[in-house]
This record gives C-alpha cells, sequence and structure tokens, in this order.
C-alpha cells in the first residue's frame, strides 16, 4: 500500500494532513498495468478516479492520443463527477501502477468526515479547471476554430 506522504503530493489530496489520508486510505485499491494495457475505455462507463504512482499512460480519443500523463497526475475525474461513458480511452505505456478510488469510496468519505470530503472536491475542482485552462489555450493557439 502506499504511504500518506507519497499521495499528499496529488493536488486531489492538498491541504490534507497525513493523518487525515491514513483515514480514507482503505479505501482506496493498488492497481497494477503491464505495457499497452487499456485502463479506462472511450464510450465506457468508468466510476474511479486514478492516481498514477508508476508509469506513463495516454488519453486516446477516437486513435488520435490527446495527452500523456506520468507519476504525479490523475486521471478519470471528469466521469466521476458527470458520470456519463468515458470521454477517451487511457492506455498504459510503460507498467503502470496506480491508486484508485471510486464514486462509492467518495460517498464513505463524505460519511467520515465531510471535511475531507469537501477539501477533495474543492480541490478536484480546481485540477479540473487547469486542465480545461490548458485545453483552451491550446485552442486558442491552433489554426483550427469551431
Amino acid at each position: 500500500m502506499v504511504h500518506p506522504r507519497t499521495l499528499q503530493k496529488y493536488s486531489l489530496f492538498g491541504g490534507l494532513e497525513e493523518e487525515q489520508i491514513k483515514s480514507i486510505l482503505p479505501l482506496m485499491e493498488e492497481e497494477n498495468y503491464g505495457p499497452d494495457e487499456t485502463i479506462i475505455t472511450e464510450g465506457k462507463s468508468n466510476d474511479k478516479i486514478f492516481f498514477i504512482i508508476k508509469g506513463h499512460v495516454s488519453v486516446v480519443k477516437k486513435d488520435v492520443v490527446l495527452s500523456r500523463f506520468s507519476e504525479g497526475e490523475a486521471f478519470g475525474e471528469v466521469e466521476v463527477l458527470d458520470v456519463m461513458p468515458a470521454v477517451a480511452s487511457i492506455k498504459s505505456l510503460s507498467p503502470v501502477t496506480v491508486m484508485s478510488i471510486s464514486n462509492k469510496s467518495l460517498r464513505e468519505i463524505y460519511k467520515i468526515d465531510v471535511k475531507i470530503f469537501a477539501l477533495m472536491i474543492m480541490n478536484l475542482a480546481r485540477d479540473l479547471s487547469r486542465r480545461l485552462r490548458k485545453t483552451d489555450e491550446k485552442l486558442a493557439s491552433s489554426s483550427v476554430f469551431i
């Protein structure tokens, strides 16, 4: 199992004390994938946020690589919030170790400690806002407009 100090490096856990992370760690799951495995499939349901502990993944939509994520980054947040099918596939580029937290586990965190839950949701909103800003900047600098 991952040490709470490792998770403190992730923006989703920003502001949480080590003891607070320890209290929710049992609600998380460690998962391992080999190279070239699909972790999330575009169009299929996903109810987990994944935190990359080791390795690299690509974000693929309709066979186009949109982005790459590596250690310290997270993915899967959109589907956890809007409960819609995955907007893209996530594929491992190397052996990958992730920690995941499911939608059900997030509800359990709410029951355990609403302050931890609120801080995590605020951090999640900030992460998604940063990602949206980055995407907007890429679109604005491209020659293709909708």
